[in-house]
Formats: C-alpha cells, structure tokens, sequence
C-alpha cells in the first residue's frame, strides 16, 4: 500500500473530526448559513490548516498526498469545511513561495492559528474562465499603489481580514501585466458586498470585494511586478487535487448513505438493496468512488514528485466532480421522495456537488486543458 502509517494517522485523524465534529452540526450549518470558527479553531490546533506548510513556518509540514486524504475525509463530514480547508491551503502555498518574511509573520502565521481569515479574488464579471478578461487596476502612486476594481463570488469575502488579489499592473500587456497584492481588510476603501445565498456549500460564505481607490504600501506586492498569472496559475495544480479530493469525499458520503438506506428500506415485502436497478446504482457509485480517489492520489504523488502532474489534475479534478454529481443524484433516487426533502443528507449532498464541476476551473475547461496537454505530447 502507497500510503505510509504517516498518511494514514492523518487520515485517520481528519475521518475522527468529522464523524465527531463536523456531521453533529451539518445540518444547522447548512440551514443557518453560518461560519464555523469554532471548527477552524480545533482544526488549526490539530495541524489541519497549512498541510504542507513546512513545520518551521507553522504548517503540519506534511505532503500534497497528506492534503488530499484530508479534504476528502472533511468533505464527507462537510465540503463546506474542506472548501475552508483547501482555501487556507492555497493562500498560504503563495506566501509560503512567494511571501517575504515579514509578509509570512504577518499573514501567514496567524492564517494557519485561524487568528485570520483570508480571501482569494480572481473572478470578476467578465473575468471567470477567461482570466485574461480582468479590469481591477493598481497603479504607482506616491511610493505605493491605488487599487479599484472589484470581485465577484470570492470566498470569505463577507468576513476576511486581507484579500489576497489578482489584478493589472499593465493595461497593455495581457496576463503579462498582472500582479497580486495583499490588501488588508481595514485599509479604506476596501469594502465587501453582502453574503450571496447559494445553492449549496451555504456554511462556504461568498460575497463581492469592492476596492475605492485603496492606497497600498509598496510591500503590500506579493512576488515580483507583473508575475501575478504565473504565481496563480503556479497553485492550480494543488487546488485542483484538493477539489477533486473533496468531490471524492461528497461520493463516498453519498455511497455511505445509500448503501445504508437500501439495506433498511423496504418495498414490495423486502431491502429495495435486493432490487437488480438498485444494485447497480451502488456498484457504479463504488466503481467511481474507487476510480476518482486514485486518480487524486494519483496527482498528489506526482506533485510531491516535483512533476508536472497538470494532465492528471485536471483529469482527477474532471472526473471526481462529474462522479460527484452524478452519484448524489443517484443518492436522492435511492432515497426517492424522502431525498428530496430538506433535512436528508443526500439532498444536501446533490445541492453541494454541483459547484465541484464550476470553480477552480469548470469541468469544460479542464477537457480543453487534457485535450492540450494530449496534443503537445
């Protein structure tokens, strides 16, 4: 077996947490929409914030297999809470390559104790898929920038003490003249729009970053001038291991549910689990379930290999998002009329799979992104 006792306490350890502290309070979660510090707290202290942050730093110093076993394991206790996971995760990969010392003391340090919370703006109206459609602009100014611009379904936006955010630097150089700026929450001028009520992953809060000609110091430049698409597209491949992971976790939740619900349920004198039609609904949900997982740690075990595993990220991100939404449907048609009411897992399941096939780049997207990758040899 791949994984060593180091993978598996990690497992082991998240699987513990969300049997016993996430799945109790799924349920208010998703009804009240509400954001669980109290979670991010314990989960800070147990080293699950940072995975692969190195120990020197703050982070549990662990590898992108380690991650991978983690956002599954909190998914299928809630994705919201992995969503959370996977978004600290990526901040904290950037100032961890990119971040200068004092950026780490003040960022990065508490970001991973949960003393602060971060935000991630890329997307803009016209700018979703085609990042190349951005129109947030920072210029120099007096020794510093002046950002305005805004963002559009940002992570943590209604809550977040800094913003980590893409933005032009060049108007005339394409995804040349892009850079990231850390921009704290307290600055004026930056202001954020109210939390968007979602279909599903509603404990995920979402909202607008509005930025009025906020002044920023010269050091509020995360990695060079003009480098802020390479810096981005240099944390897809990890976040794209860390969606599929956490769409494998809404699989096997969904798989958990059914296969308990088909030995319980009774129709026509005995187990609807008896009944060929759902029998095999299990075995593909299984197959699938099975077949993503090892196409995640598949990616993860290239990444920690220093290899470009990106045709593999994209094909376990494209899959495992696909199964995901797939497999809760097939969860609420075991279930029938009781899985389509609120209150029962599988309906939850289906309303939170449906976003693992749009963000960190849409499943169409990540075929034109395989098609490529395929061509080029």
């Amino acid at each position: 077996m791949y994984l060593t006792d180091r993978h598996e306490m990690i497992r082991d350890m998240a699987r513990d947490f969300a049997e016993h502290e996430i799945r109790p309070i799924v349920a208010e979660l998703d009804e009240s929409e509400r954001f669980p510090a109290e979670l991010y707290d314990r989960m800070a202290g147990l080293g699950m914030m940072g995975i692969c942050v190195p120990e020197e730093l703050g982070g549990a110093g662990a590898d992108a297999l380690s991650y991978a076993l983690v956002m599954e394991e909190l998914s299928r206790g809630y994705a919201s809470v992995a969503d959370q996971c996977g978004l600290v995760e990526l901040i904290a990969t950037l100032l961890v390559e990119h971040g200068t010392p004092a950026q780490q003391e003040k960022y990065l340090k508490p970001l991973l104790k949960a003393e602060k919370r971060c935000a991630y703006g890329i997307t803009e109206a016209e700018a979703g898929s085609d990042v190349a459609g951005l129109r947030t602009f920072a210029e120099r100014r007096d020794g510093g920038w002046v950002l305005n611009g805004g963002k559009l379904w940002i992570h943590n936006a209604p809550i977040c003490d800094f913003a980590v955010v893409l933005t032009r630097t060049d108007k005339t150089a394409g995804h040349r003249g892009m850079s990231i700026f850390i921009v704290d929450r307290d600055w004026k001028g930056f202001s954020s729009g109210p939390k968007e009520h979602k279909m599903g992953q509603r404990a995920s809060l979402v909202g607008a970053l509005n930025f009025d000609n906020v002044e920023m110091p010269e050091d509020a430049l995360l990695g060079p001038e003009n480098r802020g698409f390479h810096i981005m597209m240099s944390v897809l491949d990890k976040g794209r291991i860390g969606i599929a992971a956490l769409a494998v976790g809404i699989v096997q939740a969904a798989l958990d549910a059914s296969v308990d619900y088909a030995r319980q349920r009774k129709q026509f004198g005995k187990a609807i689990g008896e009944f060929q039609g759902v029998q095999w609904m299990l075995a593909d949900m299984a197959k699938d379930c099975h077949a993503a997982r090892l196409l995640v740690h598949d990616a993860a075990t290239k990444y920690d290999a220093g290899k470009k595993p990106t045709l593999e990220c994209s094909m376990a991100k494209c899959f495992a998002a696909d199964a995901a939404v797939q497999h809760s449907a097939n969860a609420v048609q075991i279930y029938g009329g009781s899985g389509y009411i609120r209150g029962f897992e599988v309906e939850r399941l289906y309303r939170d799979a449906k976003i693992t096939q749009i963000y960190e780049g849409t499943n169409q997207i990540q075929r034109m992104i395989m098609a490529r990758q395929l061509l080029a040899g």
